[in-house]
């Protein structure tokens, strides 16, 4: 596993979608909804055994609208994407659903992820789903 910290583009996999969404052409920019929704969808309709390599897209993917909501922290300067990102807000639900998707067995990341200290990953994942929550319900997933 190409895993390097606990963030949301802190492996290969999701360093990569980054860079993939920047090469959009600039005309072809309003494709990048449909490649982000392709991303959480793939993981949602998965009901075997989740991959690890979707999951850390989906991660990547769901940062991506998170940041774009209130509260929600900017993506990663480094690893996640540099252009301007179109307008993702409406897929909300979609990127809250994959979160819970990928912290629900069976899910290669969270197994990985508990092979070694897994608590602050799965803080950050709550973190990202805090924001995503809509914002009437006042709810909040614990962060321990």
């Amino acid at each position: 596993m190409g895993t390097w910290d606990l963030g949301p583009f802190d492996n290969d996999t999701a360093a990569d979608f980054g860079g993939d969404l920047d090469e959009v052409a600039a005309g072809e920019r309003e494709g990048i909804v449909g490649i982000v929704r392709s991303a959480l969808t793939r993981v949602i309709d998965t009901a075997a055994y989740l991959e690890a390599p979707e999951s850390e897209v989906a991660v990547a993917a769901a940062a991506l609208v998170t940041a774009q909501c209130p509260g929600g922290e900017p993506a990663d300067p480094i690893y996640g994407p540099k252009e301007p990102l179109p307008d993702l807000a409406g897929l909300r639900d979609l990127a809250l659903q994959a979160l819970d998707r990928i912290m629900t067995e069976p899910s290669e990341l969270m197994d990985l992820w508990d092979e070694s200290d897994g608590g602050p990953w799965r803080a950050n994942i709550r973190r990202l789903q805090n924001v995503l929550l809509p914002q009437s319900s006042g709810e909040q997933l614990s962060l321990i």
